[in-house]
């Protein structure tokens, strides 16, 4: 990759090594062991080079630019191309886009541009996917103090990809595994005999991690609150009740609404007091945002 896309990744707060793994296993899937188009070898000639342009097939918010220029840098390494294509970024992740916007244009090889082709757009058209589904919550509980946040139900492998597209489209991330952050769920409530007793648990074992509990009741997120519970994720709550909680917490603690929750309810949601709305679906069910790459023909 070049100095400049990686760069770019970091400040996005991305990982370049992780962008680097996450595309070599792309390309392998795609290309197999040997990095080997056999189309493309065998009807383009290698000292052939064109343009192309990454379009926009559909309105959205675009993310992950840098990680499709990565692609098209990476296939030209592991194709004894290094150093051969350009690639020009035109939008910028978190920007509103039309159908037939460019996004980007890449030159080089046309070999390595066809090559890269599917898993540029594979990586680009499922970040922006999110980040589009993701600008509509946010659009959604504009005007109220809540804020979206994403969940662990993401694409196994894609996980820092995907949290990444949340925040280009104005969301907010949660933790981003099981090793950052505590969350006492009821299961864990069950096996340890009540809320309080694990809450204080997890605060001794680990007592520089933050503590999230998952409450069911009102009863529950009073007796999480004054055990020292400073986070609670309230499960499944109808607005009456999360308005109750917001009443009986106060500022003791940050109150999440979790379970069930559509974008036709979100604003109602919001519009109880709770600090943020927990949405699953931005990651485990945003469809793809379509974009195109259009080889010019001049």
């Amino acid at each position: 990759m070049t100095e400049a896309t990686e760069r770019a990744l970091r400040d996005a707060g991305l990982d370049p090594e992780r962008v680097r793994r996450v595309v070599t296993d792309a390309l392998v899937e795609d290309l197999g062991p040997d990095f080997l188009d056999v189309t493309s070898v065998a009807t383009i000639p290698d000292t052939q080079t064109d343009t192309a342009d990454l379009v926009a097939r559909a309105d959205g918010v675009v993310a992950g630019l840098p990680v499709a220029a990565a692609v098209f840098e990476l296939v030209g390494e592991v194709t004894g191309a290094a150093g051969t294509v350009r690639v020009s970024l035109v939008a910028h992740d978190g920007q509103r886009v039309a159908r037939g916007d460019v996004l980007a244009t890449v030159t080089g090889p046309t070999r390595l541009l066809l090559t890269a082709e599917r898993t540029a757009l594979n990586l680009l058209s499922r970040m922006s996917g999110v980040a589009t589904h993701t600008r509509a919550w946010a659009d959604a509980v504009a005007g109220t103090k809540a804020m979206v946040l994403d969940t662990r139900k993401t694409t196994p492998g894609l996980r820092a990809l995907e949290k990444y597209a949340v925040r280009a489209g104005g969301g907010t991330n949660k933790r981003m595994g099981l090793h950052d952050v505590a969350m006492v769920k009821d299961n864990h409530k069950l096996a340890a005999g009540g809320v309080a007793a694990a809450f204080r648990r997890v605060r001794a074992a680990f007592p520089d991690v933050p503590v999230q509990v998952e409450v069911d009741t009102v009863a529950e997120a009073i007796q999480a609150v004054e055990a020292g519970a400073d986070f609670l994720l309230l499960d499944n709550m109808r607005p009456e009740m999360l308005r109750e909680v917001v009443c009986a917490v106060g500022n003791r603690a940050q109150l999440e609404a979790t379970g069930g929750l559509t974008l036709g309810v979100a604003a109602e949601y919001a519009a109880t007091g709770v600090d943020f709305l927990s949405v699953g679906a931005l990651t485990h069910s945003s469809p793809i945002l379509d974009i195109a790459l259009d080889l010019r023909t001049e």
